[in-house]
């Protein structure tokens, strides 16, 4: 080729030259799909660490489950830093504001109680008497408990006091067949539950942060709920403390020690919330030491006023240290194995418990089967 390279080395240099712009056009494509698998590898390691903590709430409504029962012990926390709300919403597990809502709420748990009582008792009930002719004196907003009312249950058939011709096997029947009734009712109550905040919440605005000032007297007002009970107790007729005011005054109390036990052993254990199993199982047994002291033959039973004490005690504080409704929104969290261990734990210790307390009393014969209270 005169005056120029020749053609060989002219296509030579072509061939480099697209053999260079293949090359980079490969290398860029490697590059960008790199580029991109990071981003997705970063994208998912957010996701999975936004979800190392999941919210409950979004469990049941995924119908999913966690494998580690730690993970649910924001069920009983006021809202952290980690949800990124205003500050004013805040509050720090223990902080006044926090405890002192627990007054209010149980006190409104037993007037719920009582309510629901009045209305859902009457001649020829089809429904109602299913669970209020058993449960008579457990249903406490929000703190009733599964533990507890099977074990309510259980001092029913130890007493057997409506003089029914039964063995020991129809004794049995009837107590496991009371016990799986309070566990499907109770597990199908978070789902209905459920499903009904998924189709109420779109629909509820969403509420402004108060002022301070506003949450000052939402504390004080909190406080002085509890503070009226104790006047309610001492100048409302007599009838009225074994029905309500008893239970009013140890009420709060319970809630509290439910809470506090819940904060301190909830997250130590991977299988289950050891808190709640430790509320319910000293429910229970405070129960059955209750339902002694309400059937003392020997030297004599107690007075109306201490068995107004001892009822309110049962109604309030173990009624509000007790919960039927968080073990139930637990147990529907967790996977099977631990959701059946949870369950199968809390019922046995609950029956060796009642056992222990109430069949060697009753075995002695100074306490009756049924109780001997007297009330106002």
């Amino acid at each position: 080729m005169p005056g120029g390279l020749p053609s060989s080395v002219v296509a030579t240099g072509a061939e480099k030259a697209s053999g260079d712009s293949e090359h980079d056009s490969r290398s860029r494509s490697s590059l960008e799909r790199i580029k991109s698998h990071h981003s997705h590898h970063l994208h998912n390691a957010d996701v999975q660490s936004s979800s190392e903590v999941p919210d409950v709430g979004a469990i049941l409504a995924r119908h999913s489950s966690v494998d580690d029962a730690r993970s649910l012990a924001s069920i009983d926390r006021p809202p952290s830093e980690d949800e990124k709300l205003p500050a004013a919403k805040i509050y720090k597990p223990l902080s006044f504001p926090v405890l002192a809502l627990f007054f209010p709420a149980s006190i409104l748990g037993v007037l719920a109680r009582l309510g629901l009582e009045a209305i859902t008792t009457y001649d020829g009930s089809a429904i109602f008497h299913l669970h209020t002719s058993k449960l008579d004196h457990h249903w406490v907003l929000r703190i009733p408990d599964h533990v507890l009312r099977m074990a309510a249950r259980r001092v029913r058939v130890l007493d057997n006091s409506t003089g029914s011709h039964r063995d020991w096997f129809r004794d049995a029947i009837d107590g496991i067949g009371q016990s799986v009734f309070t566990l499907a009712i109770s597990l199908s109550a978070v789902t209905f539950g459920a499903h009904l905040a998924s189709l109420v919440r779109p629909r509820v605005p969403a509420l402004r942060t108060p002022p301070r000032w506003a949450r000052y007297a939402l504390s004080a007002l909190a406080v002085l709920t509890y503070a009226a009970a104790f006047p309610a107790y001492f100048l409302l007729p007599a009838h009225v403390r074994a029905q309500a005011t008893a239970a009013l005054l140890f009420a709060p109390p319970g809630a509290l020690a439910r809470y506090a036990l819940s904060l301190a052993l909830n997250p130590r254990l991977t299988l289950f919330p050891l808190g709640t199993f430790a509320a319910n199982a000293l429910g229970t047994a405070a129960l059955g030491a209750l339902q002694l002291a309400q059937s003392v033959r020997v030297p004599g039973p107690p007075s109306p006023a201490a068995c107004a004490l001892l009822k309110g005690l049962g109604d309030g504080f173990c009624g509000c240290l007790t919960t039927v409704s968080t073990f139930a929104v637990e147990v529907r969290a967790l996977d099977a194995r631990r959701a059946w261990l949870y369950v199968g734990l809390s019922w046995f210790v609950a029956q060796a418990l009642l056992a222990v307390i109430l069949g060697s009393a009753i075995g002695s014969g100074n306490v009756a089967r049924a109780p001997t209270c007297v009330y106002p």
